[in-house]
């Protein structure tokens, strides 16, 4: 026994000298789990969470300051009619399946993208796009029926990734790519992780895997970051929790801006929300302030129209219609509903939808508009609310960027329809000032307050709450992303 101590003595010495292993992998919490894996097929924003710049790239991409930054794109020109970009393209790079990526990649999917049959969620962004041309494997020539100011920006959003012709039909569920990540798994319900890409043409990120586990319930997700069974969740669902997370050194918490527009969506085919009466009505109706205070715990921003404090051009217009509920009444009998009416809304997982469902209900309920909250997955309200446009009301987030470009769109769920709004969209696109761009952006959030198709009611605050130890996190999330190969740990 005495000449095994030492022997154990020397073995425990000799291990503790070993260095311990690098920690090289990450766990994500996210709220909302994407239905596929490809975004350029889906609309939720979850889609672009766990692939964009992960396994997709695109011609440019949003880097952390909000700005439009190259990516499978090294560079560009623009001709001086302001109509057709010429891009040059990265070389070496490779999809994860092999296949070699060049401008013929490019051509197939934004011809694929602009095409009649089209499913792609944000088909709008590749209207202005009249050809596509390769005249060498290296450079795309994409030239615009008009200058369109936002096109660069467009080519930046996880719809617009490139995509190969070979895998485009499978990418819902085994995606292909050319970012520095792959598909490893995924875990119907419970989560999806991404290993490293070992054909990616750029240097090998630090985290070798990442794991997005999906948590709907704010208490959940915050028992989760606790106990130390998630490294981060970049969008906090549980703000109320704050002071909690807070004391626990082992985690950070920081308070940023997103592009999110917290909005009561109105199905406008259907009566009484074909009525303008009947939408500023609700409006008036509505407490932006009480709403922002007991579903956001006052970190959101109260909003008048379809943008966010921050975004170049952003118009105040939160004092449009204030909380007025006698003025909604008065409404309400100029419509012809003296005694209000009956409606449906059907609510999403979020906590600001079914939080923010209670709140809603009982202001409306002051005026006399009778509301039936419906809960409802996010699958099926993807198919039933946006895809067949089959409800009354719903309250959302649209976390998508300088996404006015929605209501000039007369197929988009809302059904809204306008002749002036489209008319100043046309001349937003056509606009090759700065400060006239500046001013008709402004016009357009003007003329939606006018019309008031939705009840716009805050701007999305993005609480993120991660490790103390965890680097690479974005503070503000211009579009709904989580970049891994941005993240480390550190030493």
């Amino acid at each position: 026994m005495r000449a095994i101590i030492p022997a154990l003595a020397a073995l425990a010495v000799a291990a503790a000298i070993v260095p311990a292993r690098a920690k090289d992998s990450v766990s994500l919490g996210m709220t909302l789990e994407p239905p596929i894996l490809d975004p350029t097929a889906g609309a939720a924003a979850a889609i672009g969470e766990v692939t964009y710049q992960n396994i997709f790239q695109g011609l440019t991409q949003i880097d952390a300051a909000g700005q439009v930054a190259p990516s499978l794109a090294t560079s560009w020109s623009l001709s001086a009619d302001g109509k057709t970009y010429t891009f040059h393209l990265a070389h070496g790079v490779v999809f994860s399946d092999g296949e070699k990526f060049g401008c013929d990649d490019v051509k197939f999917s934004l011809d694929r993208a602009r095409a009649k049959d089209s499913v792609n969620p944000q088909k709008a962004l590749f209207a202005p796009i009249a050809s596509v041309a390769c005249p060498s494997a290296a450079t795309a020539v994409v030239t615009l029926s008009q200058p369109t100011a936002s096109f660069l920006f467009g080519m930046a959003m996880p719809a617009a990734v490139i995509v190969a012709p070979g895998s485009a039909a499978t990418n819902k569920t085994k995606p292909v790519g050319t970012g520095p990540y792959m598909l490893g798994s995924w875990v119907k319900g419970d989560h999806v992780t991404l290993v490293r890409n070992p054909k990616y043409s750029g240097k090998a990120p630090a985290m070798a895997s990442a794991t997005f586990r999906f948590i709907a319930d704010p208490a959940a997700a915050t028992a989760a970051m606790l106990a130390g069974n998630l490294d981060a969740f970049t969008l906090f669902p549980a703000p109320e929790a704050l002071p909690q997370i807070k004391a626990d050194h082992k985690l950070r918490v920081e308070i940023g801006s997103t592009s999110g527009k917290i909005i009561v969506s109105l199905n406008e085919a259907k009566k009484p929300f074909d009525n303008l009466l009947v939408r500023r009505a609700m409006a008036y109706a509505i407490d932006r302030n009480a709403y922002n205070q007991a579903v956001l715990n006052g970190y959101g921003t109260p909003i008048g129209s379809h943008d966010v404090p921050g975004d170049a051009g952003y118009v105040d217009l939160a004092n449009t219609y204030p909380y007025n509920p006698a003025k909604a009444k008065q409404l309400l009998a100029q419509a012809g509903y003296p005694n209000g009416f009956a409606m449906t809304m059907v609510l999403p997982p979020p906590a600001y939808a079914r939080r923010g469902g209670e709140v809603i209900a009982a202001m409306l309920g002051q005026v006399g508009i009778k509301v039936k909250l419906v809960d409802m997955e996010w699958a099926q309200w993807l198919a039933q609310v946006f895809t067949h446009h089959d409800y009354e009301a719903t309250i959302v987030s649209h976390v998508e960027p300088r996404d006015l470009y929605q209501y000039a769109n007369p197929h988009y769920y809302w059904n809204y329809h306008s002749a002036a709004y489209d008319a100043l969209y046309r001349k937003y696109q056509a606009a090759t000032d700065p400060g006239q761009q500046l001013a008709l952006w402004g016009d357009l959030q003007k003329q939606l307050a006018q019309d008031e198709p939705n009840i716009f009611l805050c701007a999305m605050p993005k609480i993120g709450v991660w490790n103390a130890k965890l680097r690479g996190m974005w503070k503000n999330a211009l579009i709904t992303v989580d970049i891994v190969s941005q993240m480390s740990w550190a030493k």
